[in-house]
């Protein structure tokens, strides 16, 4: 499996924008379908995104879809998540995961994810 660290999380006004980085370990980072997570203060865990192996299939919740775009340069072992005209109900803490079968499809199930980052947090200010 993959080991993996989110990065790009902050503070930012309404309406402004965010783009959250997760770089990953090992060689085969490639084989593995990614999604982003995210979770707010006494809330469930949500999956807002997610991304085939080979990226030309996505995902997103319908919270997120039209305001956020998921990406991945496997090349350089990183997904992305694009966040634009964020709302202060998308402060959370964010979480990259990787599925945990190889070769699949960008999935809407959750569980399908096993390994997770340790999370960044995004705060938008109203």
């Amino acid at each position: 499996q993959v080991q993996l660290v989110e990065s790009g999380g902050g503070l930012v006004q309404a309406g402004g924008s965010l783009r959250l980085s997760c770089a990953a370990s090992g060689p085969t980072f490639s084989m593995y379908s990614m999604a982003w997570f995210r979770q707010a203060p006494g809330k469930e865990r949500e999956l807002v995104a997610a991304v085939s192996w080979s990226g030309d299939s996505t995902y997103y919740s319908d919270s997120v879809s039209g305001r956020f775009t998921i990406s991945r340069d496997n090349a350089k072992n990183t997904v992305y998540l694009q966040m634009n005209s964020l709302k202060p109900e998308d402060t959370a803490d964010y979480y990259c995961a990787a599925d945990r079968n190889t070769f699949g499809d960008a999935s809407s199930r959750a569980n399908r994810y096993n390994t997770w980052g340790q999370g960044t947090q995004v705060t938008v200010s109203s």
